[in-house]
């Protein structure tokens, strides 16, 4: 319904990027240019049919839109995420048809006057441009009567919306109360009387067992179960051998690529021939190592023409050395301007290299990356192995291997769930993916293993087994289930009368150290304090105390019983707030009154249009 609400929300000025740009909101338009009942058809809302190939849209935009906020994509709840993409399909088709049926419609010039108003269709001086709406409309796959008839059917949609939402009625007084209750704040004592220590007072009979089962005996049901095998793998858990040299060189070239660095160093060669050319380089070296200028060398010595111009061959291209290009590149490696390289033997003979001029941006040398880029290394193997470990253990399940012999075989551990619950599921697998698999018709007919499902950590493979289905329970199973909530109940109720004794001896603060309990000073609090339960704020600011007295407050809470003493309510004055800030509250409440009233109304609207959903084909749609 979020998705519903915020379309419905939309100004009309922004109707058309919402249209466009939101898969979602195009919702409809199949049902609503088909002329004949799509036999694929997931439901029938009055005259309007919703198609499969629309649903499945709706799902697949709902559930990238949630997977961009989630990172772990086990916790989304795929049942729940079809039931809210249906009932908002629903919802919207029904709006359609009753604004359609009371005749709220828009003419083309309206329609026209607002496209005309749209950033996207504006050129550079501000003025409507019908190449940009021709392109908007071809990249769409639509044409004009069809956007218009889109666009109509939003906007009569958003009048129907404004009729609704916008009566909603919540006078300014009533704003101002409102706003006054949540500056209350009062000084507060309290003492909880727990249940569980008074459950050895509590008394049960046969008789309170059989007359609360009696009364219950719809609501006791036993958790659909099934005993849980299951293997998991981490990757960050994966064993991998010593990174090569090789493989960290590669991440370092990879890091160079991620970086789009271009070396722009020119750089100048000294190339010495000959079969003494290994001798005659390391000499050439031994000068330019004190002091001797490189072009002046690379002029009397070089044995290649490039000598004439000092040595210099330009900017640094490692594909004019053929496949002598990574020697080379090595040679160079973390070379600044006027550093000199060792003399290294290429196929033209022994070269020597000097960076005349650097004007790209400096790439950190490898070894100056070399703790990360290992790092990395290691990962890229670790993930490349959990991969390959992952696809054995995905075809090892498709083959009809039991858990038992898989884990055997890649050296995992076996784990066991006993009690594996379909519902309120609290376990170390509680993520809905997994709960889904586990009790999946095929996963349990055939006791198999499932395939792969990733969650936060890694990936996890479950075998099902003695499943059983929720049933209800019979007197003797429900009996323990019985005994614990009369109990709780029956032990509540005594630290209840326990609570109005102590209540009933506390009429001013000096009564409140004379107590049998202690109890705790909260200081002055208001009605957000977090050191109460909801339950107990509530009962914390329901009555006034009397002037120069206090007032004692008592009830019974899911931990047994609550007492709480407070002094005299004191309300902030409002002038803190501007009238502006009033009015931003009031319209925040109106709304939210609003969206109750559209509710109420679609619901009015389900009783006028008839509603049938094909169970089957939803089925299908949604993989059971």
């Amino acid at each position: 319904m979020d998705k519903l609400r915020d379309f419905l929300k939309s100004w009309p000025g922004r109707i058309l990027l919402i249209l466009c740009l939101s898969p979602l909101a195009l919702l409809g338009i199949e049902s609503y240019f088909g002329g004949s009942t799509d036999p694929n058809q997931i439901a029938q809302v009055g005259d309007a049919s919703i198609g499969l190939s629309e649903y499945q849209s709706a799902v697949n935009s709902r559930r990238s839109e949630i997977l961009e906020q989630l990172n772990d994509s086990s916790l989304l709840n795929e049942d729940v995420l079809h039931q809210q993409v249906l009932k908002g399909l629903v919802d919207r088709t029904l709006l359609e048809q009753q604004a359609g049926k009371l005749g709220m419609t828009v003419s083309d010039d309206t329609i026209n006057r607002l496209l005309r108003q749209e950033q996207i269709f504006l050129d550079a001086n501000g003025e409507f441009s019908n190449d940009q709406f021709s392109n908007f409309l071809r990249q769409r796959g639509m044409n004009k009567e069809q956007l218009f008839t889109e666009f109509r059917n939003q906007l009569s949609l958003d009048q129907l919306n404004a009729s609704i939402v916008g009566t909603a009625i919540y006078p300014m007084q009533s704003v101002s109360q409102l706003i006054g209750l949540q500056l209350e704040s009062r000084n507060l004592w309290v003492h909880r009387f727990n249940w569980q220590d008074y459950q050895q007072q509590v008394k049960l009979s046969k008789a309170d067992i059989q007359s609360y089962y009696d009364r219950n005996k719809e609501a006791l049901k036993s958790a659909a179960v099934v005993d849980l095998a299951y293997i998991q793998l981490d990757p960050a858990t994966i064993p991998v051998d010593t990174v090569t040299e090789e493989e960290i060189k590669q991440q370092y070239e990879a890091y160079k690529q991620g970086l789009e660095v271009v070396d722009e160093r020119e750089i100048s060669q000294i190339l010495v021939t000959g079969e003494n050319a290994k001798d005659r380089a390391a000499k050439i070296k031994s000068r330019l190592d004190k002091g001797e200028a490189f072009a002046t060398v690379a002029k009397k010595d070089s044995d290649d023409p490039s000598g004439a111009d000092g040595g210099a061959i330009g900017r640094f291209n490692p594909t004019v050395f053929g496949k002598d290009a990574q020697a080379v590149t090595k040679a160079l490696e973390g070379l600044s301007v006027g550093d000199i390289s060792a003399p290294i033997k290429t196929s033209f003979g022994y070269q020597i290299f000097t960076v005349t001029k650097d004007s790209g941006s400096k790439v950190p040398t490898m070894q100056s990356l070399r703790p990360q880029l290992i790092t990395k290394a290691e990962d890229y193997k670790r993930q490349s192995v959990y991969a390959d470990k992952v696809m054995a253990i995905n075809d090892s399940a498709a083959d009809g291997l039991s858990i038992e012999d898989i884990a055997q075989q890649e050296a995992v551990a076996l784990k066991r769930i006993k009690d594996y619950r379909k519902d309120n599921n609290t376990s170390v697998l509680s993520q809905p993916a997994v709960v889904k698999q586990a009790f999946d018709e095929f996963t349990i007919q055939d006791q198999a293993v499932t395939t792969s499902i990733d969650i936060g950590t890694g990936t996890v493979w479950v075998q099902s087994t003695n499943y059983r289905p929720t049933k209800t329970l019979s007197l003797a199973a429900a009996t323990p289930r019985i005994t614990q909530t009369l109990r709780k109940q029956k032990a509540s109720a005594l630290a209840f009368e326990d609570a109005k004794k102590t209540a009933a001896g506390i009429k001013s603060t000096a009564d409140i150290n004379k107590q049998a309990v202690d109890f705790q000073f909260l200081g002055e609090v208001n009605r957000q304090t977090t050191l109460l339960s909801e339950k107990e704020r509530g009962l914390a600011f329901s009555k006034q105390a009397p002037a120069n007295g206090v007032v004692t407050l008592a009830s019974i809470t899911e931990t047994g019983a609550t007492l709480i003493v407070g002094d005299k309510i004191k309300t902030e004055q409002q002038t803190q707030l501007s009238a502006l800030e009033k009015a931003q509250t009031a319209r925040i409440i109106r709304d939210n009154l609003g969206q109750d009233q559209l509710q109420d109304y679609l619901e009015y609207l389900r009783l006028v249009y008839k509603v049938e959903v094909n169970e089957s084909n939803l089925s299908g749609a949604q993989g059971r």
